[in-house]
């Protein structure tokens, strides 16, 4: 049989299929697969929100899509080159995120009438039977039968042997996309190397996928994606939630603090403490407590007793932890209180993204209460600006906010990850004894960046009271004088204020210095900013793209950079937070752009929009 094989640059697969389909496993094995070859890549998981939704229900559809290319990326893609459809809700729900001419893979056995009615097609409408996916070319796969022939010598039962339906699937887009399957196998002889009969019916699967596409006439072609052009140096695949645990050992080790996790289970922040709790080699210590305030209180504990004290959650569990986040400005410790945003309010969607949280990370507290807050960008970028987040911490005593969401969390990307020797140190000063004509410990005197010092309980000659109460300025008795609690509030307002001294000047990502337009954001709207820019000035127009990791307080220069530009536009994944914040700081009409839909912004979206400005600019 002759085939012929086409060169592609990029494909954006999404696979979907019920939450006991295995599709995020399938997405992460070819997502590891395509990493080890070289080539760019984004991902965006799709979790269902229930815990077990009923199964062949669109409210139970999982998806992950995955976008891989020879060029560097920084979205997932718009829309969808191959859409993997394991039954009638999955095409339903994702069926317009497919582009016209994209192919379809179908496993027809969720096409019976039972999953068409539980999707809510009309009766007798069969979506794969009918002309309604003229559009498409769709690649009918009898998956469930397939597999369970090719585990007919298995001793399993029919249940365990349609778990390895995915397996199947994986295998044929393996041939599909010219791929070796050793990495595949690999996981699953880590996985199943003690249950030999699953780990052989997995693989066996796995083979049958593969040698169908092999063997069957129809599959005349065979893609590839060349390695990318990137920066040369090692890279691997990371997770959002993967760097960040990563960047908080990093920060751990640099800083010589050992690192303690007080938290509560929240979905989408549970993996940092999954991932910290199998790095007790570094002496990281993790407490699942019994809920949200008992682990950020534990957490204010570690700090008090020297430790690099980490608390994670998300939305709702910020609300629970807002008293003893309080406490700790008054007390003024390092502490980094680690919030992966989700759609609120309330729970909200619990498995869906959203930039929601910001005003609540900048104002959400009782009283005068300001922290430092910053954010990070990509699923990489969440090593290096947790450890900035940590850096601020201790070295200006004070809790930090790190703000991350569901989006980079369980997205994945290349990481070129550093060696110790690349990063900066985080330097730690102790008090441990009595400094010169000091006759008593005095807790609040402060240095030039307006810092107390840190003293370890037990440290003798360095005993002090801490506690919720105001603190008489030097020397950290109660006090109720009124004079002292307005001092204090401004004092505790201006070191965080005056941490603006000690981060990087705000630089342009792209684009001209002056112009017509700025693009200004923060968080996980970087690729869609990024890639929408890169577009427009590829076209010629004259836009330029500012992102943002320190939001509170802002690099001192924002401010000159915003008078550059004759118009401001933030697209933010909430309903304008980081608009009011700018329009408040900077007195600029900047205009927002918003999407609450539990998405990110897309690329085509952005494009639209920046046009429409320049257009009604021009």
């Amino acid at each position: 049989m002759i085939r012929k094989e086409e060169l592609l640059p990029e494909v954006v697969i999404k696979f979907a299929g019920d939450s006991g389909d295995g599709m995020q496993l399938t997405g992460t094995q070819f997502t590891n697969n395509t990493a080890l070859l070289g080539i760019d890549l984004a991902t965006f998981p799709d979790f269902p929100a229930e815990i077990r939704a009923p199964q062949g229900t669109i409210p139970g559809v999982s998806g992950y899509q995955l976008r891989f290319s020879s060029d560097r990326i920084f979205t997932p893609g718009d829309e969808c080159d191959v859409l993997v459809a394991m039954n009638a809700a999955a095409l339903k729900t994702n069926l317009k995120s497919l582009r016209k001419g994209g192919k379809i893979i179908v496993n027809t056995d969720g096409f019976d009438a039972k999953n068409l009615r539980l999707a809510n097609y009309p009766d007798n409408v069969n979506p794969i039977e009918d002309d309604s996916l003229t559009n498409y070319e769709v690649i009918r796969m009898d998956v469930t039968k397939m597999t369970r022939e090719a585990l007919k010598e298995f001793t399993l039962g029919t249940k365990e042997k349609d778990r390895a339906k995915n397996m199947f699937v994986l295998g044929f887009l393996y041939w599909m996309y010219n791929r070796d399957m050793e990495s595949s196998i690999h996981f699953l002889t880590e996985k199943f190397g003690k249950k030999p009969e699953l780990l052989n019916s997995n693989i066996k699967a796995l083979q049958a996928g593969y040698n169908y596409g092999d063997t069957t006439e129809t599959f005349t072609t065979r893609y590839k994606v060349e390695k990318a052009r990137m920066e040369p140096g090692q890279y691997r695949s990371i997770m959002g939630n993967q760097a960040l645990a990563y960047g908080l050992i990093a920060a751990s080790q640099k800083s010589d603090l050992p690192l303690f996790l007080g938290t509560y289970p929240i979905t989408p922040a549970s993996d940092i403490l999954h991932e910290l709790s199998r790095h007790k080699s570094f002496g990281i210590r993790t407490f699942q407590a019994e809920d949200e305030i008992a682990g950020i209180s534990a957490a204010i504990g570690a700090a008090y007793g020297g430790s690099l004290g980490v608390t994670t959650t998300s939305g709702p569990g910020m609300a629970l932890k807002t008293e003893a986040m309080g406490l700790a400005v008054m007390l003024e410790i390092p502490l980094l209180i680690i919030n992966i945003q989700r759609g609120g309010p309330s729970t909200g969607l619990p498995t869906k993204t959203e930039q929601s949280d910001l005003l609540q990370a900048y104002y959400g507290r009782n009283g005068e209460c300001p922290m430092p807050v910053i954010s990070a960008s990509t699923p990489s970028d969440c090593f290096n600006a947790v450890y900035e987040a940590v850096r601020i911490a201790v070295q200006h005593m004070t809790p930090v906010i790190f703000l991350s969401d569901g989006y980079i969390a369980n997205g994945a990307e290349p990481w070129k990850f550093p060696t110790s020797a690349d990063l900066p140190p985080i330097e730690v000063n102790f008090k441990t004894e009595l400094g010169h004509g000091e006759d008593k410990f005095q807790p609040y005197l402060r240095d030039e960046k307006l810092v107390r010092p840190w003293a370890v309980p037990g440290t003798p000659g360095l005993e002090h009271r801490v506690g919720g109460l105001e603190k008489q300025n030097i020397t950290g008795n109660i006090s109720y004088d009124p004079d002292n609690h307005q001092l204090m509030v401004k004092i505790r307002q201006e070191k965080v204020d005056k941490i603006a001294e000690y981060i990087p000047e705000q630089k342009l990502d792209s684009g001209p210095e002056k112009g017509q337009l700025l693009v200004l954001g923060w968080g996980s709207t970087y690729g869609a900013i990024k890639s929408a820019v890169s577009e427009l000035q590829s076209q010629g127009y004259a836009v330029s793209h500012a992102h943002l990791r320190h939001l509170r307080p802002f690099p001192r220069n924002l401010g000159e950079i915003l008078k550059n530009f004759d118009h401001v536009l933030i697209p933010e994944i909430n309903n304008g937070q980081l608009v009011k914040i700018v329009r408040e700081q900077f007195l600029v009409d900047a205009k927002s752009f918003n999407k609450i839909m539990g998405i990110p912004i897309t690329k085509t979206e952005l494009v639209l929009k920046i046009k429409e400005m320049l257009g009604g600019m021009n």
